[in-house]
């Protein structure tokens, strides 16, 4: 099925998360760590572009983080801004942990509730959200936005007006296409985490 976009006077924002990474497929929190995308990862690229149809955005903003930057190259549409504000969470000390493993040394931790040892707390990164919808506002078309699966939920949550901690609500795999729009007035999600047809079963970190 071809993928279809809302072109109304308010404009919608299509969200892409990167395609699986070697860290992503194990679980890890993967933050600024530049892992790239893995072979299958790069065909989940490719595919992502396949679904997105050579739709035409009138701006294209990624993460400049490999795994985010390739995978909007392979989609097709090499030649975007890269944006710092789009990098994901800054997971601090628990880089490159699974929750599973964290939690055998504290309880129930969760990155949504917990602090972020050396890293941002989910409230500073929703201040990175909403620098990037203040942008998105202002583009004279839709928006296509390559970045990270935390990053995209905080943002998704932000578009809506809730606070960031209820992205851990939106769930978001690898390979995936969501979609921010308009009802009337109000900013909300018109659909979310549509997968590519190369599906991978990666944990969550």
């Amino acid at each position: 099925m071809g993928y279809a976009m809302n072109m109304s006077v308010r404009h919608d924002v299509v969200l892409v998360r990167h395609g699986q990474t070697e860290w992503s497929a194990t679980g890890k929190h993967t933050g600024r760590t530049d892992v790239p995308l893995t072979e299958f990862g790069r065909r989940q690229a490719e595919a992502l572009g396949a679904m997105l149809g050579g739709a035409d955005f009138a701006q294209v903003l990624s993460s400049p983080l490999t795994r985010a930057w390739e995978t909007m190259e392979r989609a097709g549409y090499a030649g975007g801004t890269a944006t710092d504000d789009l990098m994901e969470w800054d997971y601090g000390i628990f880089e490159g942990r699974r929750t599973l493993d964290i939690r055998d040394e504290i309880p129930n931790w969760s990155v949504w509730v917990n602090e972020i040892v050396s890293g941002e707390s989910v409230d500073e990164v929703g201040e990175r959200a909403d620098r990037v919808i203040a942008a998105v506002l202002e583009a004279d078309g839709p928006v296509a936005i390559f970045a990270h699966g935390h990053m995209l939920r905080i943002l998704a949550a932000r578009w809506m007006g809730l606070p960031p901690v209820l992205g851990a609500s939106l769930g978001l795999d690898t390979a995936t296409v969501s979609t921010l729009g308009w009802e009337r007035e109000n900013r909300v999600i018109r659909h979310w985490n549509e997968s590519c047809h190369l599906r991978s079963m990666d944990p969550a970190p």
